[in-house]
C-alpha cells in the first residue's frame, strides 16, 4: 500500500503546482474577487429524495430554491455506488478502480489519498483560496490501525490541500465516534483516552451483541453489533472518549455550525468548502426537532435535516452578502438504501416514496439508481449563467476537478486528475449533450459504461446478484448486460443477446478506457 501511495503522489507531481492560463473576465466575481466554491456532498441521497426532482412525497424547499437559482441535472453520475471510492474520484479526478485500497474504508483505515496528491483542495489552495473540509470524510486518516487518537493523527487532510478540517473520524456507524479537528480529536477528554480495534473487543466493554439491553435508541438489523455509543451499537470496538463522544442527534447541527464558522471567518477572501453531510447515512438519528415531521420515519426526517443544512448555508451566504459570488455544487456520493444495518423502519414507513425514482438498484449497485445522483449547480453571478435550467446532459463527478481548474484559470500539472475533463460548457448549460460516456463501478468493482445515446453496458461479473441484507439488486451477472436507459430507464430488458454488435462496441470502448490507465482493481485483485 505504501508503495502505491508513493506512486500516486509522484504521478500527481506531489505538491500540485499549477500554471496560469489566459485570464478571462468571468474568472473573478464582484470587485475582481475570485468566486467562492462550496461542494455539498450528501450521503446516500437518491434522485427521488428531492422534491425538485419531481418527488411529491417529500418536501425539500431549500434544495428546491437552490435549483431555481442554478441548473438541475437529470443525467449526472458519481464514479461509484459506494462512499469511499465516490469521494476519491470526486476529489482526485482519478477513477478509484485504478487505485488499490479505494474500497469502502474501515474505521481504522489509513489515508487513502496519498499525501502530496493533487486534489481539488490543493488546486484551490494554490489558486489563492482558503480551503476546508467539514463533515464526512471517509477516506482514512493516519496509518492503518496505527492512528494516535490521543494526539496528532498524521498524515491527514492538511497533506491533501485542506487548510482546515473538522470531520467525523470514520462514519456514523463506525468507531471511533468522535470528531477530528485539524487532525486531533475535538473536545478531547484526557480522563478518557481513546482506544480503537477492528479485531477484538476491550475487556469489560459492552457490545450490541452481548448487551442488547443497552441499545436504547436503535437496534441493528444486520452487523453493527459491536461497541455501543449513545445507545447505538456500531462497527468496530472502542474504549474511552468521554466528553469527546458525539450525540448522534447533534451531528448535523455540529457539522453545519462548523461550516458556517468557516464561511464567516473567510467571507472577505476566496474560500473553498467541501461539506460532507451525514444525515441520511445510518444510523439515522435526526435531531428531535425533525422527528416525525416527514411521516416516513428516521430516513425521511433525516432528509428534512439535510434540507435545513442547505438552507442555513444559503442564509449565511445571503447575510454576508456573498451569495452572488459563490458557486454551490450539491450532489450525493451514491444512490439510496433503506435497510443499511439498523431497525429504523425505513422500509415499513416508506409509503409511496421512491428514493431511487424510476431507476433500478440503489447504493452498492451497478444499476442506475446506484450512480445516477442528484446534481445542482448554482453559479456565481458574474458568469452570467441562466438560472432555473434543467439539463439532460451526461455529466460525471470525475470532471469536477478539471472544470474548476478551468473556472480558476489554471492548468493542472501532467499526471494530475488523469480521468477528469473540462465539462464547463455542459455544467453551465451550454452543451446540451455532455460527455460521450461515463464509467461507473459498483461495490464488487464491476464496471459499467453509459454512452450518450443511452445504451449502457455492464461487464460480466461473478459478484452476487442481490445484496440480501439491504434487498438491493447489485447488477452483477456472469453474462454481459446491455440496456437502453432512454427507452427503458428501469433496466428491465437486457438487449445483449439481440444487439451483439452494440455489446462489442461498448465492451471494446470500456476495455480501451481501462487499458489507457494501465491498471485496474478487480474483485480485490490489482491487475496490469
Amino acid at each position: 500500500m505504501q508503495n502505491d501511495r508513493i506512486y500516486i503522489a509522484l504521478t500527481a507531481l506531489a505538491a500540485c503546482g499549477i500554471h496560469p492560463l489566459t485570464a478571462t473576465a468571468k474568472t473573478a466575481g464582484a470587485g475582481g474577487q475570485k468566486p467562492n466554491v462550496i461542494i455539498i456532498y450528501a450521503d446516500d441521497v437518491g434522485f427521488g429524495d428531492l422534491s425538485c426532482n419531481g418527488s411529491k412525497t417529500i418536501s425539500t424547499p431549500n434544495v428546491d430554491r437552490l435549483a431555481k437559482a442554478g441548473i438541475r441535472f437529470t443525467n449526472a453520475h458519481t464514479t461509484s455506488s459506494t462512499s469511499t471510492p465516490a469521494r476519491f474520484g470526486l476529489l482526485t479526478g482519478r477513477y478509484p478502480w485504478r487505485v488499490k485500497g479505494t474500497d469502502i474504508a474501515t474505521g481504522d483505515a489509513g489515508m487513502i489519498i496519498a499525501p502530496g496528491t493533487c486534489t481539488i483542495a490543493s488546486l484551490m489552495q494554490q489558486a489563492g483560496y482558503k480551503t476546508a473540509a467539514v463533515g464526512k470524510w471517509h477516506l482514512g486518516l493516519g496509518e492503518t490501525a496505527r492512528q494516535d487518537w490521543n494526539g496528532e493523527i498524521t498524515p491527514g487532510l492538511k497533506e491533501t490541500g485542506f487548510d482546515h478540517s473538522f470531520i467525523m473520524a470514520a462514519t456514523g456507524d463506525r468507531v471511533p465516534c468522535v470528531y477530528i479537528e485539524n487532525q486531533r480529536v475535538y473536545n478531547y477528554d484526557p480522563s478518557a483516552p481513546i482506544y480503537v480495534s477492528y479485531k477484538q473487543n476491550f475487556p469489560g466493554e459492552p457490545t450490541g451483541k452481548s448487551n442488547p439491553e443497552l441499545l436504547t435508541k436503535l437496534r441493528p438489523s444486520h452487523g453493527h453489533d459491536q461497541s455501543i455509543v449513545n445507545g447505538i451499537s456500531r462497527i468496530g470496538y472502542m474504549k474511552g472518549g468521554g466528553k469527546a463522544l458525539w450525540r448522534d442527534e447533534d451531528i448535523a447541527d455540529v457539522i453545519t455550525g462548523k461550516a458556517v464558522e468557516f464561511i464567516e471567518a473567510n467571507a472577505t477572501r476566496p474560500f473553498f468548502l467541501y461539506l460532507g453531510t451525514n444525515d441520511i447515512h445510518v444510523p439515522r438519528v435526526p435531531h428531535e426537532r425533525f422527528v416525525g415531521k416527514s411521516g416516513m420515519g428516521a430516513r425521511g426526517d433525516a432528509i428534512l435535516s439535510f434540507d435545513f443544512t442547505v438552507g442555513r448555508l444559503m442564509e449565511t451566504l445571503g447575510k454576508l452578502g456573498i451569495m452572488d459570488n459563490t458557486i454551490i455544487v450539491l450532489s450525493s456520493d451514491n444512490g439510496p438504501v433503506l435497510d443499511d444495518g439498523y431497525r429504523d423502519r425505513a422500509v415499513e414507513l416508506l409509503g409511496a416514496h421512491r428514493p431511487w425514482w424510476i431507476y433500478r438498484g440503489g447504493k452498492y449497485s451497478a444499476f442506475e439508481a446506484g450512480t445516477r445522483t442528484p446534481l445542482i449547480i448554482k453559479w456565481n453571478k458574474a458568469r452570467g449563467v441562466k438560472a432555473g435550467q434543467v439539463s439532460d446532459a451526461l455529466v460525471s463527478h470525475i470532471d469536477m476537478m478539471a472544470t474548476l481548474a478551468q473556472v480558476e484559470g489554471v492548468t493542472l500539472p501532467a499526471g494530475a486528475a488523469p480521468d477528469s475533463r473540462n465539462a464547463l460548457a455542459a455544467l453551465e448549460g451550454k452543451d446540451k449533450l455532455g460527455r460521450e460516456w461515463v464509467v461507473e463501478q459498483n461495490v464488487s468493482t464491476t464496471l459499467s459504461l453509459l454512452a450518450a445515446d443511452g445504451y449502457k453496458y455492464i461487464e460480466p461479473s461473478k459478484g452476487p446478484a442481490l445484496n440480501k441484507n439491504s434487498n438491493i439488486e447489485m447488477g452483477n451477472n456472469p453474462n454481459p448486460q446491455l440496456y437502453n436507459t432512454k427507452a427503458d430507464p428501469g433496466e428491465t430488458n437486457n438487449l445483449a443477446a439481440t444487439m451483439p454488435a452494440k455489446v462489442d462496441q461498448l465492451a471494446s470502448l470500456l476495455g480501451k478506457i481501462v487499458g489507457d490507465g494501465g491498471f485496474r482493481q478487480s474483485n480485490g485483485q490489482f491487475e496490469k
